[in-house]
C-alpha cells in the first residue's frame, strides 16, 4: 500500500482499499453526515458503518454529498455494513440487508458481514449472505469479531469462504492466532479500533517512535496495521484528523521498530471477548 486509494485483492478477486473510516458510535446527524463527506473529498474510498451503529441514514447522506462534491461515481467507493445479532438467521438476515440498503439509500454494499459470532444462528445467516452473493446483490460477504474455532464451525457447512474478519486489533491485542489462521485461510483480516479508542496515543513508547519518525502516535499505529497487511478503518468525525489519519503512506516503520510495537501486546481488549459476551 503507497498511498489512501491503494487496495487490498481479497479471496473472490474484488479489490478492497487497504484504509477505509469506521463510524461505530458516531451519532446520526449533522457531523457524521460532514464527516462521511468530508472523508470522500479527501480521498478515503472505503466507509464501515452497522445497522447496530444507527447512523445508516447519515452515512447514505453523507455518501451522496461526497459523491456529488467529488464528481466520483457510486462504484468507487466500497461500503460495508453488518447484521446484528437480532437479526441472525435466514429470513432475518436477508430482511436486515435489505433494511440496511434502505437506509443507507443504495443498491448494493460491497460488503456485508455478521456482526458476531452468535452460537446457533450465526450459520443460517452465512447461508442468506451467501445468498445474497450469488443473487449480485453484495459483492463481498465475511465476519466480524469471529475466533479459529467460530470459523471451523462456519467451514463445516459454509459453501463460499468469507472474504474478510474484522476484529478488534492494536498493539495491546495483535491477536497472532487469529491473524495465522486467517492467513492460512485466504481471509483477509481488518482491524475494528486501531487506536484502542485513543487509549494508546499516551503511551511511552509509541510516544517515543513518533518523535523518531517526526508522526504522530496515531500515524505509528495505523502504519503499523499496514505493514502488518491488515486493513484498518479508524474512526473520526475531525477533518483535521481524517487528513491526519490517512498521512501514513510516506513513511515506513523499521522491523525492529515494528517488533516492539507488537511486543506491546497483552491481549487487552476494549471491546467485547467472542468467547464470553452476552449476546
Amino acid at each position: 500500500m503507497n498511498n489512501l486509494q491503494s487496495t487490498k485483492t481479497l479471496n473472490n478477486g474484488v479489490n478492497m482499499p487497504g484504509f477505509g473510516l469506521g463510524v461505530f458510535q458516531v451519532e446520526d446527524g449533522a457531523e457524521l453526515i460532514e464527516a462521511v463527506k468530508t472523508a470522500i473529498t479527501i480521498g478515503y474510498r472505503s466507509i464501515d458503518t452497522a445497522s447496530i451503529y444507527g447512523n445508516e441514514e447519515g452515512v447514505g447522506r453523507g455518501i451522496r454529498l461526497g459523491l456529488k462534491e467529488t464528481g466520483l461515481r457510486r462504484e468507487d467507493l466500497f461500503i460495508t455494513s453488518k447484521v446484528w445479532n437480532d437479526d441472525l438467521g435466514y429470513e432475518s438476515t436477508l430482511k436486515a440487508y435489505e433494511e440496511s440498503l434502505r437506509k443507507l439509500q443504495l443498491d448494493y454494499l460491497d460488503l456485508y458481514l455478521i456482526h458476531w459470532p452468535v452460537e446457533g444462528k450465526f450459520k443460517e445467516a452465512w447461508r442468506a449472505l451467501e445468498t445474497l452473493y450469488r443473487q449480485g446483490k453484495v459483492r463481498a460477504i465475511g465476519v466480524s469479531n469471529f475466533q479459529p474455532h467460530h470459523l471451523d464451525e462456519l467451514l463445516k457447512d459454509a459453501q463460499i469462504i468469507p472474504a474478510i474478519n474484522q476484529v478488534e486489533y492494536h498493539p495491546k491485542l495483535t491477536q497472532e492466532n487469529v491473524h495465522a489462521y486467517l492467513k492460512a485461510h485466504g481471509i483477509q483480516m481488518e482491524a475494528w479500533s486501531p487506536l484502542m479508542q485513543g487509549e494508546l496515543l499516551h503511551h511511552p513508547l509509541i510516544k517515543e517512535l513518533a518523535k523518531k519518525y517526526n508522526k504522530t502516535p496515531a500515524q505509528m499505529i495505523l502504519r503499523w496495521d499496514v505493514q502488518q497487511d491488515v486493513i484498518t478503518i479508524p474512526k473520526s468525525t475531525k477533518p483535521h484528523r481524517l487528513k491526519e489519519n490517512a498521512q501514513i503512506f510516506d513513511f515506513a516503520i523499521s522491523d525492529e521498530d515494528m517488533k516492539r510495537l507488537s511486543d506491546l501486546n497483552e491481549n487487552k481488549r476494549i471491546g467485547p471477548d467472542p468467547d464470553n459476551f452476552d449476546f
